[in-house]
């Protein structure tokens, strides 16, 4: 019995350590971090998910849009896929040019914090050893 309980503890610990990557995910995308571009497929998913919701109005199911959507996309030639490959090879162009510019920002924005760091360290030490040299002036008075 005590197996079983023991094996049941180290499945939950296997959880809560996955939760915690998920979360220090999502403090890194809420960083102002650029979304990655979306592929071919997802391209062509949103023309034809409005292209299905408004031929079946009553579709509320998101699984049926789905598969519609990936059995017309399986059936396409790749002459069909043409555009939606361009438009998601434009996308990713952007999101490069994005994704370095923000690279860029944040190595300057790093940089900076790190001197303004650096200076009110040095801006402390200073204070620290002021004040020690006032104290043995006034012992020297005294």
């Amino acid at each position: 019995m005590k197996g079983k309980a023991d094996a049941s503890k180290k499945g939950e610990g296997r959880l809560k350590a996955a939760g915690g990557a998920s979360k220090r995910k999502k403090a890194a995308a809420a960083a102002g971090k650029p979304k990655r571009p979306p592929s071919a497929f997802f391209v062509f998913m949103s023309d034809f998910r409005q292209q299905y919701n408004a031929e079946n109005p009553n579709n509320k199911n998101v699984a049926n849009v789905s598969k519609a959507a990936g059995e017309k996309w399986r059936s396409m030639s790749d002459e069909d896929k043409a555009p939606y490959v361009e438009k998601a090879g434009q996308k990713k162009q952007d999101y490069e040019k994005t994704k370095a510019s923000f690279e860029n920002k944040e190595s300057v924005s790093s940089k900076k914090a790190k001197t303004q760091d650096d200076e009110e360290a040095e801006g402390s030490k200073s204070e620290v050893e002021d004040e020690g040299s006032d104290e043995d002036n006034e012992d020297d008075d005294e």
